[in-house]
């Protein structure tokens, strides 16, 4: 008797630590696996906003859907697929992250704002600071052109209300260079191009630069267009198809070859442009990821976050987010965008 149950209890254990070791070999299909087990994930959808020509976006991030997936396989994390996309506008983007049908978006404050009750800010960026920092149009002019300053990080940035080339462009810009303040009858008989209203630079803040100065807003302007992008404003300005394009300080740096080799004039865009109005400071751009998205557990928003900040460190990596003028990421506090909600608010207030 004694025999057989020793048997039986060696039997029990042999089946105990077949048990045992069955779970410790076992991939989580879910995400929610014990730790140290692999985490699938099947699908991660990331969509960038169309500050910059969509097609360009799409060419110089291809590289981060291998990079990205590497960097979460080290935290425990395979992803079968990244995809990434460009939205038609900034509202799109915000609309696909509330709705859930995009997991990460790479969007400027102000869209972060609009849409922060169904996404959540995870990073904010840092970018390069520029040889020029005022709210002084014509400093902007006097200094051109532009620089970016290698060892000087900025967490904000400005937006410009530029002149171009045409004979109401050069009216402004001799206006404000000659030290006059422009009257609301001067912007209002130019041809602007704007953004989508939950751009920081390309809408919001210009528009509260107008309620400021004139106590009158975009919406007031007689001759105003929207782009669906900062390339397409770009090459209006210098068609001459409108007098003034608005966006972030300095759009003109990313432009200066396209301004002579594509858009087809024979002087520089520094030559041929001028500020004729600076907007208050911006907070940087956001990594922002879904609050509706399956994925996102707190574990896999850790990992996805640290993936950015390394990526951001490498050579490829640097390469791939210089298209936002991005230097790195760092962890993102909602209270910072506490300005851009105020923004948003007086917006508001004044469109009503």
């Amino acid at each position: 008797m004694k025999k057989i149950l020793k048997v039986v209890m060696a039997l029990g254990l042999i089946f105990a630590l077949t048990a045992c070791g069955g779970k410790n070999t076992a991939n989580s299909s879910n995400g929610e696996g014990e730790k140290g087990e692999s985490k699938k994930i099947e699908k991660l959808t990331v969509q960038f906003v169309p500050s910059r020509d969509p097609e360009q976006i799409v060419t110089q991030t291809e590289p981060l859907k291998n990079i990205l997936k590497d960097k979460l396989k080290e935290k425990g994390y395979e992803v079968g697929d990244v995809d990434i996309s460009v939205g038609t506008n900034y509202e799109t983007t915000g609309e696909a992250l509330s709705a859930g049908s995009v997991d990460v978006g790479f969007i400027p404050g102000g869209t972060y704002v609009l849409y922060s009750d169904g996404c959540e800010a995870l990073l904010t960026a840092t970018r390069k600071a520029l040889s020029v920092e005022s709210d002084n149009p014509k400093e902007w002019n006097d200094k051109k052109p532009t620089k970016q300053l290698d060892d000087n990080m900025a967490s904000f940035y400005r937006g410009l209300i530029i002149a171009g080339p045409s004979e109401k462009g050069k009216e402004l810009a001799q206006k404000v260079n000659n030290g006059e303040k422009l009257t609301w009858d001067d912007l209002n008989s130019a041809k602007w191009s704007v953004m989508g209203s939950s751009s920081s630079a390309g809408y919001i803040y210009p528009y509260l630069w107008l309620e400021k100065n004139y106590n009158k807003g975009i919406t007031d302007l007689a001759n105003v267009v929207q782009a669906d992008s900062y390339a397409s404003s770009a090459a209006r300005l210098a068609s001459g198809q409108v007098d003034i394009i608005i966006g972030y300080g300095d759009l003109r740096l990313d432009y200066a070859d396209k301004w002579q080799s594509e858009f087809a004039r024979s002087a520089s865009i520094w030559d041929e442009t001028n500020v004729i109005g600076v907007t208050d400071k911006i907070y940087n751009d956001t990594i922002s990821v879904s609050k509706k998205s399956e994925i996102m557990t707190d574990d896999f928003k850790n990992a996805l976050a640290q993936s950015f900040i390394e990526i951001a460190q490498t050579e490829e990596g640097k390469q791939i987010i210089s298209i936002y003028n991005h230097e790195g990421y760092e962890k993102a506090e909602d209270k910072n965008y506490d300005g851009e909600r105020e923004a948003q608010k007086l917006l508001k207030d004044a469109k009503n």
